[in-house]
C-alpha cells in the first residue's frame, strides 16, 4: 500500500497544503490567500480564525483533488510563518485579539524601554536573538497589556499562546494539545536554546505567565494525533518546524557550513552551525534549526522583512503591473536602473542594521525614471539585502560562504537570481524543487513516522539550475557601495 506525507504550510500571506510520495514528489497542491489587516502603519494582523479555516479547506480539498485513499497518510509535516503571536482562551478556544504578525512593529518602543534598561545582553545570551519586535514575547505582552481582562485571565490560568504552529496543531487535536517544536520556540525570546527549556526570567521580565506557554516537542517523531481534517480519520502529526528551518532541512543543509536563502514575503538566510549555538559577532540571530531524536541542531539566521513583499507592493500599492511575474520582464526591458536605487524598508530594516526606524526610500529619481527602473532597483534590493546579510555571515564564519541553495516564489525570477550571484560573487544553486519549506517539513514528518531515513533524503535534493557571476568583482563593489549609501539615507526616518 502507497504511503502519502501532507505538508501543511501555513504562510504570511496564504495557507497552502501539498501531498507528496515515497519518491518526496508533490503530487496535489492546494493553496488560499487570507486576508491582511493593516489597523495603524507599522502594524500588521491576521484573523486567526480565518488562518485555521483557510488551512482546514486546503488539507481537506488537497486530499480530495490527490484522489488518494485517505488512510494512506501516514503523517501530518506542518511549517509555518514564525513570531506571528496568538492568545487564545483555552475553555472557549476563541482568540482574545487578531494574530500579531511577525512584519508588525507596535512593541518597537517597548524594545528601546528594554534596552534602556541594560537587558539585551541578557535576552541575547540566552534566546541568541536581538530585542526586536520581530519577536513573539514582546507581542504577548502587548496583547496582555491592551485587551481587556487579558492580564487578569492569563494570571488565572485562562489564556493560551502559540505561534501558528501551536494554534493549528491546537485546532488539528481540537484543543488537546497545546504543543510546539524546539525551532518554533527558540523564535519567541522566551526560550533559553543552551538549557532547551523556556527561561523564567525573561518570562518575568515580560510579564508573561509560563501557563501560557506551550509545551516543546522534537522536530520529528509521533508529535500529536490530528482528529480534524476530512472523513473523520486520525492522522499523526510527525513533523513541525518553523519556516526557514523547514526550508533549511528541505534544502538538506545538514552539514556544517552549509547555507540557504528563502525569498518569501521576506528572504531569510539560514547556516548550519552544528550542534552548538555559537553566538554572532555581527548581529545575526543564533536559532534552533530542528531537535530530531533529542539532539539539536543550530543556525545562524539573517532575516530581510522586505523580499517578496516588495514587488507586491509595487503590484497592488503602485499599480506597476497585474502579476508579479510581469516584474522580470518589466525590469529585463532596459540595461540598468539608471542609478535609482530602492530601499523597501517599509517596516523597518531587519539583519545585520536592525533599524526599526527606518522607511521606504526611492533615490536617484530623475525626469527619465520610469517604472521599469523603479521595477528593477526593487528586484536588485532584494538581493542587496541578501548581501548585506551574506557578507555579515561570512565574516561570523571566518571565510567566505562557498555556495548558497535558494528557494522559495521569488527564485522563479532568473534576474533575480543572476543579479544576487554577481552582487554576492557566488554559485547560487536552485533546486527542482523552489518550495522547499513545505518539503521540508514533509522530510521531517516521512522522518518521524519512518517513511525515509536521513541519508536517503539527501539523495532526493536534486539541482535545477547553478547560476554563475557574470559581474566582475571590481563592479559588484560598485553596486553594493552606492546601495549602502541609500540604506543610510533611509535609517532613522521615523523618529
Amino acid at each position: 500500500m502507497s504511503k502519502y506525507i501532507l505538508a501543511l504550510d501555513q504562510g504570511t500571506t496564504s495557507s497552502r497544503a501539498i501531498i507528496y510520495n515515497t519518491d518526496a514528489q508533490p503530487i496535489a497542491t492546494e493553496q488560499k490567500e487570507f486576508k491582511q489587516i493593516f489597523p495603524k502603519p507599522g502594524w500588521v494582523e491576521h484573523n486567526p480564525i480565518e488562518i485555521w479555516e483557510s488551512q482546514l479547506k486546503v488539507a481537506r480539498d488537497v486530499i480530495i483533488k490527490s484522489k488518494i485513499r485517505p488512510e494512506n497518510i501516514a503523517g501530518i509535516g506542518i511549517t509555518n510563518q514564525r513570531e506571528t503571536t496568538v492568545v487564545w482562551n483555552r475553555e472557549t478556544g476563541q482568540p482574545i485579539y487578531n494574530a500579531i504578525v511577525w512584519q508588525d512593529r507596535r512593541t518597537s518602543k517597548y524594545c528601546e524601554n528594554l534596552k534602556s534598561k541594560n537587558l539585551e545582553a541578557t535576552f541575547s545570551s540566552k534566546t541568541g536573538l536581538v530585542l526586536d519586535s520581530y519577536f513573539s514575547g514582546t507581542k504577548i505582552n502587548w496583547i496582555l497589556n491592551n485587551v481587556d481582562g487579558a492580564k487578569e485571565q492569563a494570571m488565572n490560568g485562562e489564556l493560551a499562546f502559540g505561534t501558528i504552529d501551536t494554534w493549528l496543531i491546537w485546532n488539528l487535536t481540537n484543543g488537546k494539545n497545546h504543543i510546539t517544536d524546539a525551532s518554533n520556540a527558540s523564535r519567541t525570546i522566551c526560550f533559553n536554546i543552551h538549557t532547551m527549556e523556556w527561561d523564567q526570567e525573561l518570562l518575568d521580565i515580560l510579564e508573561i505567565p509560563r501557563s501560557m506557554l506551550p509545551e516543546v516537542k522534537d522536530s520529528s517523531g509521533k508529535i500529536a494525533l490530528a482528529t480534524e481534517l476530512i472523513y473523520k480519520k486520525i492522522y499523526p502529526i510527525t513533523g513541525i518546524a518553523g519556516d526557514q528551518q523547514a526550508a533549511l532541512f528541505g534544502q538538506m543543509c545538514t552539514d556544517t557550513g552549509m547555507a540557504k536563502c528563502t525569498y518569501g514575503t521576506g528572504c531569510f538566510l539560514m547556516m548550519n552551525i552544528g550542534d552548538k549555538p555559537v553566538p554572532s559577532k555581527n548581529k545575526l540571530l543564533t536559532t534552533v534549526g530542528w531537535k530530531i531524536n533529542g539532539k539539536t541542531t543550530y543556525a545562524l539566521e539573517g532575516s530581510v522583512f522586505m523580499g517578496g513583499a516588495t514587488i507586491q507592493w509595487l503590484r497592488d500599492g503602485l499599480k506597476f503591473f497585474k502579476d508579479v511575474a510581469e516584474s522580470e520582464s518589466l525590469a529585463t526591458s532596459i540595461n540598468s536602473t539608471d542609478g535609482v536605487v530602492v530601499v523597501p524598508a517599509l517596516t523597518g530594516l531587519g539583519a545585520p542594521h536592525w533599524n526599526p526606524d527606518a522607511r521606504g526610500t526611492i533615490v536617484g529619481i530623475t525626469r527619465g525614471t520610469t517604472s521599469a527602473h523603479i521595477t528593477r532597483a526593487a528586484l536588485e534590493s532584494i538581493c542587496y539585502q541578501v548581501n548585506d546579510v551574506l557578507s555579515t555571515m561570512s565574516k561570523d564564519k571566518g571565510s567566505n560562504i562557498q555556495e548558497l541553495r535558494v528557494d522559495g516564489g521569488a527564485t522563479a525570477n532568473n534576474f533575480l537570481v543572476q543579479f544576487q550571484s554577481n552582487i554576492s560573487s557566488i554559485d547560487v544553486l536552485r533546486p527542482i524543487n523552489h518550495e522547499t519549506t513545505a518539503l521540508g517539513a514533509a522530510y521531517l514528518a516521512g522522518l518521524g513516522v519512518g517513511l525515509w531515513q536521513m541519508e536517503e533524503l539527501k539523495t532526493k535534493w536534486q539541482i535545477d539550475t547553478k547560476f554563475i557571476p557574470n559581474m566582475t568583482r571590481e563592479d559588484a563593489d560598485k553596486h553594493n557601495e552606492l546601495w549602502l549609501k541609500a540604506v543610510e539615507r533611509s535609517k532613522n526616518w521615523a523618529s
